[in-house]
């Protein structure tokens, strides 16, 4: 059984770290917890966010040399579960750092919060509701 306080990790390619990195730090108000940016052959330019202290962050990889186009699907979601209302200031935060508003897919996000896609077309989903 895994140790329900085990770290994770969500790692995903991204076109472009720093745009990646203006719509989860400037938008989403993350912080940035580690990066790579020194060209190593053969190595991945890495940015890692996410809040401090906490069992979990978003790491996005880039391959300068072998880049992997993003291929996200309308399904691929990354929910952050608030507990209140979303705060419309937060999204239009997040529209100002290059993301986009969406109709989510499944209409349950719509209905109990707010989709945003990411400069890279993976969505993040403000949900009103708490987990568990």
């Amino acid at each position: 059984m895994i140790d329900p306080t085990a770290p994770v990790r969500l790692a995903r390619p991204s076109r472009d770290l720093r745009a990646a990195e203006r719509f989860y730090v400037d938008g989403l108000g993350l912080a940035v917890l580690w990066r790579t940016t020194e060209h190593v052959p053969g190595e991945h330019d890495l940015l890692m966010v996410g809040p401090p202290g906490a069992a979990w962050h978003v790491e996005l990889t880039h391959d300068p040399l072998r880049p992997t186009v993003p291929a996200p699907t309308v399904d691929d979601l990354f929910v952050v579960y608030l507990g209140g209302p979303v705060d419309e200031a937060l999204v239009e935060r997040l529209v100002a750092a290059g993301g986009s508003r969406v109709a989510s897919h499944n209409p349950y996000w719509d209905a109990h919060g707010v989709t945003i896609a990411d400069p890279d077309g993976y969505r993040l989903v403000l949900c009103s509701r708490t987990w568990p």
